[in-house]
């Protein structure tokens, strides 16, 4: 399975190189930080592996949808 963000396609692994004290240069990855998490896609709970900044987004988005609606009365007091 490819270390990808299954909802966010640009989140892949990172590629550069590995520096030793001497400056020799060594070809390494930086993967993604990937989490198993069931979301609702669709209206179907569906089981997606997605990165923790993804993750985030969902969750801070989700508390905004949720986030009553403040009336006048509550303002003005």
């Amino acid at each position: 399975m490819s270390r990808r963000d299954q909802l966010n396609l640009s989140k892949g692994p990172s590629t550069g190189n590995m520096r030793s004290h001497s400056l020799r240069a060594t070809r390494r990855v930086w993967n993604v930080n990937l989490h198993w998490v069931t979301i609702p896609v669709d209206g179907k709970p569906t089981r997606v592996r997605i990165s923790t900044r993804t993750l985030r987004t969902i969750r801070k988005s989700q508390k905004l949808n949720n986030k009553p609606a403040e009336t006048a009365e509550s303002t003005n007091n």
